[in-house]
């Protein structure tokens, strides 16, 4: 289990107080009642967040769960609405448009990491758990186009032994992460197995032992029968690993410059702005209904296909 002791976690965020947090998770499940929301929380964000929703998972778990909630709150409302992402940001619609012009054939699959307008755009929405499925059953006589993280779809070429034009695109923080920095913690901890995220560059997927979503990080590290785990996903994840393996010692990889890598952009979302956009029900995601529809296509077809048994998956 990691402690706050721990000199390989100095830079990971400090925990709330108690009584702060005692005060707050009160407060927003007073508010998830009387509205009848349902919160969701990705694997990233504080662990204070966490603790409160009702469901903590990748980003296909939470589009599964979005999906199928009954809660009365349909809107969507988010703690910060400027918590962006960097995935995102390096894959403007306007952009994808000109690209896909080039060759009209192109299958475009998105990682769901972009925004609503490049869903519009897509064929098909992956998510890193479910990555590799998709492109299995992607239409064989058309060449595909996977935007917008390079390392995601690097790793799904690998895997699938598909082709695939790549968006030049990454996530920040798992850039961060080196070929010298994971052989150094692996020499200090040589019986330790390093779990990582495709979304990490080939030549730290190269060192690792498993690359996989965070959701599968959860089952991987319950079977191994290693005791101590280094992790190179984003720090936010320690929180979850520790509550359901709680007789393991994760260690987050180092980067070159610190112990840990974190997303200012997840950290954005805090327990007070959570209560606070509960209280309000602001600021809300509002997008034009003709986005609406066309974007939802391409999530449906994700879910459809992530539903079907493997052996019909290609």
């Amino acid at each position: 289990m990691v402690h706050a002791s721990d000199p390989l976690i100095a830079s990971v965020r400090k925990p709330m107080p108690p009584a702060q947090f005692d005060a707050l998770s009160r407060e927003i499940l007073e508010l998830k009642r009387r509205h009848n929301a349902v919160i969701l929380a990705h694997n990233y964000q504080v662990p204070e967040i966490q603790d409160v929703a009702d469901f903590v998972g990748d980003s296909l778990g939470l589009s599964q769960q979005a999906a199928k909630t009954s809660a009365d709150v349909k809107r969507v409302i988010l703690p910060d609405r400027d918590a962006g992402c960097s995935l995102e940001e390096s894959c403007p619609a306007a952009k994808l448009r000109e690209l896909q012009a080039t060759n009209p054939d192109f299958y475009t699959i998105a990682y769901i990491n972009c925004s609503a307008e490049v869903k519009a755009l897509s064929d098909c929405i992956v998510t890193s758990g479910n990555a590799v499925k998709i492109v299995e059953h992607a239409p064989k006589d058309r060449p595909l186009l996977f935007v917008p993280d390079e390392n995601l779809g690097a790793w799904v070429i690998e895997q699938t032994g598909r082709p695939m034009t790549l968006w030049k695109g990454n996530c920040y923080v798992h850039v961060e992460w080196t070929h010298q920095a994971i052989t150094r913690i692996r020499q200090q901890f040589p019986g330790a197995p390093v779990v990582a995220h495709p979304e990490c560059t080939r030549s730290v997927r190269m060192l690792a032992d498993e690359v996989c979503s965070t959701e599968k990080m959860i089952t991987w590290c319950r079977k191994t029968p290693a005791k101590d785990i280094i992790i190179a996903t984003e720090a936010g994840m320690l929180h979850r690993l520790q509550k359901e393996c709680p007789d393991k010692h994760f260690i987050p990889a180092p980067t070159e410059r610190c112990a840990c890598n974190e997303c200012h952009f997840m950290k954005m979302n805090t327990l007070e702005k959570l209560r606070d956009c509960m209280t309000t029900l602001e600021p809300q995601v509002l997008l034009p209904p003709e986005i609406i529809e066309r974007a939802r296509k391409p999530i449906e077809r994700m879910l459809e296909i992530s539903a079907l048994p493997l052996e019909n998956a290609g």
